[in-house]
């Protein structure tokens, strides 16, 4: 990356973690991918109960084979536990990993989900929320996160599940009503009650949906 742009870019990433602690999230700027899972060891530790939520950004970056591969840890794995016993016993856990749809500059984090479980983590109940963010969901306000799920994260997740929705099929969010669809929560995060108990990782990468 052209040192301007790079430049350009930091600032933008040290503008939203300012924001984020002005809400009381703690947040982090990791330049490589052995930065984020030396961060991670950090922020997991020996002993602990993880869990997870749903995200392309956490399977692309292998965080779910990391948390397999931690033999000193319980990983409430949905894909090989009971899928629903996974997600309740998230609510107890000392870690849950997520990813999110779209940060705002403003420090404000916006997600869309389907079932809900992800979102109500975030919100409630883990000791600690980690989310791990790519470069590319930095937006400037909350019209532009909206616009970005609409017209990025929804479509792209549809056509990846195979779901039968019109998004799936014209590239962007119709309001729909089929029974498929998986926009039927929509959260904005402004504020945390506990402090740095939500924290948000950027990563100098184009990662997820």
């Amino acid at each position: 990356m052209d040192n301007g742009l790079k430049a350009v870019l930091d600032m933008r990433v040290d503008k939203v973690i300012k924001n984020l602690e002005k809400r009381n999230m703690k947040g982090y700027h990791v330049k490589s991918r052995d930065e984020l899972f030396a961060l991670l060891g950090e922020l997991v530790p020996a002993g602990a109960t993880v869990a997870n939520g749903g995200s392309m950004t956490l399977e692309e970056l292998g965080v779910f084979s990391w948390l397999r591969e931690r033999e000193d840890i319980t990983f409430f794995d949905r894909e090989t536990g009971d899928r629903r016993k996974c997600m309740v016993a998230a609510f107890d856990s000392d870690v849950y990993f997520a990813g999110t749809n779209a940060v705002t500059e403003d420090g404000c984090l916006y997600n869309v989900d389907g079932n809900g479980n992800r979102v109500a983590a975030m919100i409630y109940g883990p000791k600690s929320v980690v989310v791990v963010v790519g470069v590319n969901k930095i937006v400037s306000d909350l019209d532009a996160a909206k616009e970005r799920v609409r017209k990025i994260a929804a479509p792209a997740n549809t056509v990846r599940l195979s779901c039968d929705t019109p998004c799936a099929k014209t590239g962007e969010c119709m309001d729909c009503n089929s029974p498929s669809r998986i926009c039927c929560n929509f959260v904005v995060m402004s504020n945390q009650r506990v402090k740095d108990r939500l924290k948000v990782i950027i990563l100098d990468e184009s990662l997820g949906y």
